[in-house]
């Protein structure tokens, strides 16, 4: 399976996060599964990457040209593939083309947006990927609250609050992505508020 994984890629973060998502990646790896990634070396994008690398798993990474030309980020330099794009959406795109399954680590807004993304496009029915937000140390506990509140409201209906998962330990992960059954729910009953 191949796993895309949106994450901070931020330098200064706490070292719990970024030895949870090697750890992550690296049992991934050794359960077959390879990594589509932003391409950056630092923060949970670089994590995730050595991980699967020391797992012995596959690395496509995807990154803008002008991240390279201008120094935007340090790219992650041993990956099996990568591949550049023009710009950012680009990037996205083929992120989320060429994967099967998404994890959302811990990040900041270029996460958020990644996850609302593959989250409003799932709700649309444009695809039916497993999305899995990684909740460690409780990152994610007051998103969770805010998506409760979303749906007690009824912005959204509860089959759009069941099109992802949270989980706290990457045994959990692996395990739910590798028993996932897509739902066949037709997208127009993720819109309507029964």
């Amino acid at each position: 399976m191949k796993i895309c994984v949106f994450g901070a890629a931020s330098a200064h973060i706490d070292d719990i996060y970024v030895k949870k998502i090697e750890e992550l990646g690296e049992m991934l790896a050794k359960r077959g599964h390879s990594l589509v990634f932003g391409a950056g070396a630092t923060g949970l994008m670089g994590a995730a990457a050595r991980g699967f690398k020391r797992g012995g798993g596959y690395i496509h990474g995807i990154i803008p040209e002008f991240f390279r030309e201008e120094g935007v980020e340090i790219i992650y330099d041993d990956c099996d593939k990568m591949t550049y794009t023009k710009t950012m959406s680009e990037r996205k795109q083929k992120m989320e083309d060429d994967c099967d399954a998404f994890i959302i680590a811990p990040g900041g807004i270029g996460t958020f947006e990644e996850f609302f993304e593959v989250l409003t496009l799932k709700q649309l029915g444009r695809h039916k990927k497993a999305i899995v937000v990684y909740n460690i140390g409780n990152y994610y506990d007051e998103l969770e609250n805010f998506m409760k509140v979303v749906y007690e409201r009824k912005f959204i209906n509860f089959k759009c609050y069941e099109m992802y998962s949270y989980f706290d330990s990457a045994e959990e992960i692996a395990d739910y992505l590798e028993s996932y059954e897509p739902s066949d729910t037709p997208w127009q009953k993720l819109k309507i508020n029964d």
